[in-house]
């Protein structure tokens, strides 16, 4: 059984590396609730685009972010790590542009494709690490940056700047006014000009979006396609974002926007004659946010999921996956493979034939996109939250336990939920199962190991 196994497994290996190294689009949404989708079950908005990636690929059902926030969910996609063992496990600013850098000797996605030989290019927002830093983007792995070095910048869709490569590229347009130059659309172009210019080679493009994140802003022309839809409209009032006062239709119009980019990526793809050469995934960084004039529970954006961003429920870290290759990835499927973002690198790790120079906390999910039967499974997935009072989770199997208010009292307890017969996480089954909640306890705490930072770490890792 142990050699067909093997066998197997390399007859995966070999077809992948013996063809012809495909390109990998990976577009990640910002603060995207599981419901927001049409394929995800939104009826009061359409996502045409998205929803036909779906269709034409493969749905995820089980699929989770790296973190409940932007820096380290980010962090987990590029490194393989969880928030046990990650470089950065939180939002954390550094003046005066710029988040908590990961140490310059990162090994990240970019870097192995770059070893396979890809040209490799991130668009959109960064926020790991200040321009110039050794977690600059260009000193990750990435041969061209078009964007956001920072993600608090990156509130603004119509800032004074864009970062290209190392050098500002200002937006003359808003110097004076903040109202011309939308930001999005200059770093979209910039994406699709990178997929023409490398068409003929395999290449890597990280397409980090910004939308819906707040500040709740788009254009005059989508307002217009929204504006009167979704009554009582939710009349925003400014306070850290500026926001516009029909909140409903701004995030509406928000989310069609990213849905055009989408398509527009795709029709690049078909009109350069690419499509069946590129595996394209698209996903969310968190769950649906409430800031700015977002309204998570009018829309509906998280499902049966309990919580929102900043929330280890599953409505803080469950997101949507597509995944579409033709050819290579059967149309229509919904899978419901348990996996997460730090998954994302050991499969690249398989797509190229590159093999990882160390062991990392994820597991390839290329079997499951191929319709193999040899998927490898997590033992648990693990989260951890040092902000809101200090919040830990796991999944394993189908169990979830969640503990809140870590920082508050050092006997917080654990709460469990069986998510296959309540996902929303509306019983605690702590008492009734007290064998497996001890487990899981036990697990929360070999999960991890100290952060190089203390404000990351929970009174019994603090640094005496």
């Amino acid at each position: 059984m142990k050699r067909a196994l093997w066998v197997a497994v390399a007859m995966l290996a070999a077809v992948v590396v013996d063809a012809r190294k495909p390109n990998v689009i990976f577009i990640l949404a910002d603060d995207l609730g599981y419901g927001d989708l049409g394929c995800y079950g939104q009826t009061m908005f359409e996502t045409p685009n998205i929803d036909a990636l779906a269709k034409r690929g493969m749905k995820f059902t089980n699929h989770y972010s790296g973190s409940t926030v932007c820096a380290p969910s980010r962090c987990a996609l590029l490194t393989g790590y969880h928030m046990g063992n990650a470089v950065v496990r939180g939002n954390a600013e550094m003046k005066p542009e710029g988040q908590q850098p990961m140490p310059a000797d990162t090994y990240t996605a970019a870097h192995h494709f770059k070893k396979s030989g890809y040209k490799t290019g991130v668009f959109g927002k960064w926020g790991l690490g200040m321009t110039g830093s050794g977690s600059d983007p260009m000193q990750m792995g990435f041969d061209r940056f078009y964007g956001y070095n920072c993600q608090r910048i990156a509130h603004c869709y119509y800032p004074a700047w864009m970062w290209s490569n190392g050098e500002r590229e200002f937006l003359w347009g808003n110097v004076s006014s903040f109202s011309k130059d939308y930001a999005p659309d200059f770093i979209h172009q910039e994406t699709l000009k990178f997929i023409r210019e490398n068409k003929d080679e395999p290449f890597y493009c990280y397409y980090a979006l910004v939308q819906p994140h707040a500040d709740m802003i788009a254009p005059e022309e989508y307002m217009q396609k929204h504006r009167g839809k979704y009554l009582p409209e939710l009349n925003y009032e400014e306070d850290y974002y500026i926001g516009q006062p029909e909140g409903h239709a701004a995030f509406a119009a928000m989310v069609n926007i990213l849905d055009d980019y989408v398509g527009e990526v795709m029709a690049e793809l078909d009109k350069l004659g690419i499509a069946d050469d590129t595996l394209v995934i698209f996903t969310s960084d968190n769950g649906a946010h409430e800031e700015g004039g977002a309204d998570p529970e009018y829309f509906d954006s998280n499902g049966v999921w309990k919580g929102f961003k900043r929330d280890l429920y599953e409505g803080g870290i469950h997101v949507p996956m597509i995944a579409t290759w033709p050819g290579r990835i059967q149309e229509g499927v919904v899978s419901d493979h348990i996996s997460a973002f730090w998954d994302f690198l050991p499969t690249v790790a398989e797509l190229t034939g590159e093999p990882l120079p160390k062991p990392v906390d994820g597991k390839s999910y290329l079997p499951t996109l191929l319709g193999q039967d040899i998927q490898a499974e997590h033992d648990y997935l693990y989260w951890e939250f040092a902000m809101k009072g200090g919040r830990k989770a796991i999944r394993k199997g189908k169990w979830k336990g969640v503990v809140y208010d870590i920082l508050k009292r050092t006997d917080a307890p654990l709460e469990l939920y069986d998510l296959e017969k309540d996902p929303g996480e509306t019983t605690d089954l702590a008492g009734e199962f007290p064998e497996v909640a001890s487990e899981l306890s036990t697990l929360i705490k070999q999960a991890r190991k100290p952060s190089h930072l203390d404000k990351w770490n929970f009174p019994e890792l603090k640094k005496k």
